[in-house]
């Protein structure tokens, strides 16, 4: 078996994600889904095919690996190229599973659990009040999830006099606590609240917020600082009782290297269709692991996306919970077609079918096609 074609389709989503489908001389076809690679990432991706047109499409690390070295000095160590490469290599599992006959999973070294646990991240509430914040978590929870993050950075509540300054007034931690209290006391002790700062603070305020959240017994406190110093991610931790996650902005094993040795945060949170795909962030969960370090993927991706990363999740033993983004938006139960719901009761189900396990819509997801550009070769 031999790849052919590698074609690409950009589906709206949360934001746009770039589905990649893999076409072969036997007739057998893998799909992928990347996301976060913005607006070039379907040309990079078809730059990158002419590294595999011709390969056997089973030989995914490989493949994986010739792409980033033909690309190294185009960007091929983080960011947009990583990713187009990470929708390749999503597609290529999905394509060797259906060739094989068996769920990727398996060809990951197998299960450690069968359902993937799933936090709902819950944006904020609709008009910013405490009632609101919960109002959602309330809606949440009756969906069947124990698990759920909220975002307490509003940049639309007031607080920013400076567009640039992210230190966090006194009156803001006020406005934080108010509304993850309200949060916590409608859900009560036994579900799981995380809370997101999208890394836009500084230290001072990073810590001052760790100390705030300390009564509410937080799940984790998602990037108080920027990503891009691990070392003044290191000193919230030093200092902060509730956990630090962080990881959503890194890429394959190097980008994950510093903040495990310098044990920066307590869970490490990378974006599997985002970051290197399925091999590599198995292999990013097993030096976390070294460190006794749990995996709480980053996931804004639709079905496809999700289900692939949850093949990842169920293959170590180092998962603790994966996050669902798509509360807000269109599409989720028909972009794809599968024999069962993805998400059931809180959690994505995998099933022995081969492959990813569910395939795309085509139908529907021409729908949701970025206007001017083409659906998979063609016009929607």
């Amino acid at each position: 078996m031999k790849i052919t074609d590698v074609r690409t389709a950009e589906i709206k989503g949360h934001g746009y994600s770039t589905y990649v489908r893999i076409y072969t001389d036997e007739g057998v076809i893998g799909n992928g889904e990347c996301i976060h690679g913005g607006e070039g990432c379907p040309e990079t991706v078809h730059a990158l095919k002419h590294e595999i047109i011709g390969e056997s499409p089973l030989n995914v690390d490989m493949l994986f690996e010739k792409m980033r070295r033909a690309k190294l000095f185009d960007g091929a160590m983080a960011g947009a190229t990583v990713t187009a490469m990470t929708g390749i290599e999503i597609a290529l599992w999905d394509l060797a599973g259906k060739a094989l006959g068996v769920p990727v999973s398996q060809l990951l070294g197998g299960t450690f659990r069968d359902t993937v646990r799933l936090y709902c991240d819950s944006h904020a509430g609709k008009d910013f009040s405490p009632a609101a914040y919960v109002e959602r978590a309330q809606e949440v929870v009756a969906l069947g999830f124990d698990a759920l993050k909220f975002a307490v950075d509003e940049t639309r509540a007031g607080f920013r006099t400076d567009r640039w300054n992210w230190h966090a007034s006194n009156a803001e931690l006020d406005w934080m606590v108010e509304r993850v209290a309200a949060v916590r006391e409608a859900v009560g002790p036994t579900v799981d609240l995380a809370i997101d700062m999208h890394g836009r603070y500084d230290i001072a305020s990073g810590i001052a917020v760790a100390r705030a959240m300390e009564p509410f017994g937080l799940l984790w406190l998602e990037e108080p600082v920027p990503p891009e110093n691990v070392a003044a991610m290191r000193e919230v931790k030093r200092v902060s009782r509730v956990p630090l996650c962080a990881g959503e902005n890194l890429y394959l094993r190097w980008g994950f290297r510093d903040l495990l040795e310098q044990q920066a945060v307590d869970y490490i949170m990378p974006d599997i269709p985002k970051c290197g795909g399925l091999s590599e962030c198995r292999k990013i969960a097993n030096m976390a692991e070294v460190y006794y370090v749990p995996l709480a993927p980053h996931n804004v991706c639709g079905p496809l996306g999700t289900m692939a990363s949850a093949h990842v999740c169920a293959s170590i033993p180092n998962f603790l919970v994966m996050e669902w983004h798509w509360i807000d938006y269109p599409g989720w139960e028909e972009l794809t077609i599968q024999d069962q719901p993805v998400i059931q009761n809180g959690h994505v189900v995998l099933t022995d079918t081969p492959g990813i396990g569910l395939e795309v819509n085509d139908e529907v997801a021409r729908r949701y096609v970025r206007p001017g550009t083409e659906y998979f070769g063609e016009r929607p």
